[in-house]
């Protein structure tokens, strides 16, 4: 019966039907092949639970925060910062245009918002100083997922409700993860600008410098809100998520005056929608997840595994980020997370593992499938914004999917690398 469901699945995502379609009928067909038992009513009462958690109310104000942001001034600001400081390097371009991602997505905490409003100005200045366009565009989308493990992300929330752990916690944990990331993408793109033979730029002077710097503190104060604000015991994460909305009308409709009040309404009504959407794939996920669970599936598919794991960390982790990375190259990641993190919380359980550490993990294979053919949604997103056929925009992906799978295993073997944070929080 479990090949059965799978093909179904299989199927209608194939025919090109939203995901939440298989999701439901994949629910359906559990019930009506007696894989397991449950009514309409028990099924409505799923998906009222699935999205019944107020934590998830940050996900519509961190959304209308990012379309404020990335409809405004912020993302330019953030450029020139990172530019006055490396232009002057090798391959100091590439690395203003990770480093801007990085920066943005702490802003925004949306991967699809960093490559709209960083990919735009950074796409032409990469094929003017003579990189290839495959490569423009792969660092573009690989470095906009960094957007996911720094904090606020969208994919820790879910996460932290699916798996019951701290966000505050989780936002903290992503910090060094994403900053090491960040890093290996550097050096890659340092060695690639040295072996192509591309000379760098003229260095900034440090009054240039210094204005840049001027120009971006109040940007620079939204992770400091949001992180800060939620550790120093002034706000939830949910408040955090209000809070950030309310900055970045600040600073886009008061200060910058590059949003005006009558675009709010086009901007909310997007939120909305995109809102509505996740909202509907939590939902039909978690009754999804609950079939799952009423029918033994998990006992199925990981019973023998964590016989066999038994308090084996590291090759629990991996197969987590096994599945996980497997997922999220054909799957919405939410979807992914919202389906596995209940099907694998029985082995975090048994081998001991901390589920912040975990969480960092399942959220860094969900970066890397936003950014992985066949269906990664950056990817997607690059095809429409940049208008270039899909093959253009996954030919230079390969390096950077390496690069983030050797951070996965550097993780793995390193777990203090994302609980250090956490811990000084906690002290």
């Amino acid at each position: 019966m479990l090949i059965g469901l799978g093909l179904v699945m299989l199927v209608l995502l194939l025919l090109g039907f939203p995901m939440m379609v298989p999701l439901a009928v994949g629910a359906l067909y559990m019930m009506f092949t007696g894989m397991t038992f449950f009514g309409p009513d028990q099924a409505v009462s799923w998906m009222i639970s699935g999205v019944g958690s107020w934590v998830l109310a940050a996900v519509p104000m961190f959304i209308f925060a990012a379309d404020i942001l990335t409809k405004g001034h912020t993302a330019n600001r953030l450029l020139d910062l990172v530019d006055a400081f490396t232009r002057h390097m090798r391959g100091g371009l590439p690395i203003t245009t990770a480093a801007s991602c990085a920066l943005f997505g702490a802003v925004s905490g949306s991967t699809q918002a960093t490559v709209v409003a960083m990919g735009g100005p950074m796409r032409p200045r990469l094929l003017a100083k003579g990189y290839p366009d495959s490569f423009a565009l792969a660092l573009i989308i690989n470095a906009s997922d960094i957007a996911l493990l720094i904090p606020p992300s969208i994919g820790f929330i879910v996460y932290g409700v699916v798996m019951k752990t701290s966000i505050g916690d989780l936002f903290l944990a992503g910090i060094l993860p994403g900053l090491l990331i960040l890093l290996m993408f550097a050096l890659y793109c340092y060695i690639g600008a040295r072996i192509k033979g591309i000379e760098p730029e003229q260095p900034a002077s440090w009054s240039e410098r210094l204005t840049a710097f001027r120009k971006t503190i109040l940007p620079l104060g939204f992770p400091v809100l949001v992180v800060g604000g939620i550790y120093g015991g002034y706000f939830s994460a949910v408040e955090a998520s209000a809070v950030a909305v309310a900055y970045a009308l600040l600073l886009e409709v008061v200060i910058y005056r590059q949003v005006r009040v009558r675009d709010l309404g086009p901007l909310a009504l997007s939120t909305g929608m995109i809102t509505a959407v996740v909202f509907i794939l939590v939902a039909v996920g978690a009754a999804f997840s609950q079939a799952l669970g009423t029918a033994g599936v998990p006992d199925q598919i990981l019973g023998p595994a964590i016989e066999h794991i038994g308090d084996n960390q590291i090759l629990a982790l991996l197969l987590i980020a096994a599945a996980f990375f497997v997922g999220c190259m054909f799957v919405d990641p939410i979807v992914v997370i919202l389906i596995l993190v209940p099907i694998f919380k029985p082995l975090v359980q048994s081998a001991g593992l901390d589920p912040v550490h975990v969480g960092v993990i399942v959220t860094l294979q969900a970066a890397i499938g936003s950014a992985t053919p066949p269906f990664g949604c950056d990817i997607f997103t690059a095809i429409a914004v940049f208008r270039r056929p899909y093959m253009d925009v996954i030919r230079g992906t390969p390096p950077f999917i390496a690069i983030l799978l050797l951070a996965t295993f550097i993780l793995i073997l390193f777990p203090q690398i994302s609980l250090f944070l956490p811990s000084l929080g906690g002290q």
